[in-house]
């Protein structure tokens, strides 16, 4: 479960990007603070990154920059979206949710009319683990209760879904701002999902 590192300097070199461009996202809130790890070295203090996310984001900020404002990319990439609502059939059109799991969503949650972001997120979540195999119907139920039980805590900047199978069992939990987690000798990690990501996909949906 833990990230492999890039130096700044690597960073900087392989991106083609220059300091400044660096810190100037870093100042807009396109990069989190978060993702600005200190270490000590033998040369004294250097900043590392979690090298599979800030590469994904910047290649997302110099793909989007051209059509879109600095502004416009940090509304997009800030989970601050609490007051949107939905209703099912604009998500099914905006290809967040298929009909088949939209269906399976309501039997689990009945009486539900409009979606807001927790509840968007609970289906595109469910959509994206179900469409790509990694879980089954009974665990897409799992998946719901977790994520419903600690809807309090998925607006922190750094949460994990985490599936894991030992023996046939199949466990869901959700990991806040961990750098590493470690599981028992035979647990199956089945996916991780960053939740930051899956709302930043819903949002680049919904532009």
């Amino acid at each position: 479960m833990s990230e492999e590192l890039i130096s700044k300097k690597d960073l900087l070199d392989i991106a083609g990007i220059s300091y400044g461009q660096l810190y100037r996202w870093k100042r807009k809130d396109l990069i989190p603070e978060e993702w600005f790890i200190r270490k000590s070295t033998f040369t004294g203090q250097e900043t590392f990154f979690p090298k599979e996310k800030i590469l994904e984001r910047i290649n997302k900020i110099q793909t989007m920059k051209e059509n879109l404002s600095l502004d416009e990319l940090a509304d997009m990439f800030s989970p601050n979206i609490s007051d949107l609502q939905l209703e099912k059939d604009d998500l099914i059109k905006r290809n967040i949710v298929s009909i088949e799991v939209m269906n399976f969503y309501l039997e689990n949650d009945k009486g539900v009319k409009i979606f807001n972001f927790p509840r968007i997120l609970e289906v595109y979540i469910l959509e994206k683990l179900l469409q790509s195999g990694e879980i089954n119907l009974d665990e897409g139920k799992m998946l719901l209760q977790v994520l419903k039980d600690n809807a309090q805590h998925i607006k922190q900047k750094s949460c994990e879904l985490v599936f894991t199978r030992k023996l046939g069992v199949s466990s869901c939990l959700l990991l806040l701002n961990a750098e590493a987690a470690h599981f028992e000798r035979g647990t199956k990690v089945v996916t991780t999902l960053a939740l930051m990501t899956c709302m930043e996909e819903i949002k680049s949906k919904l532009l």
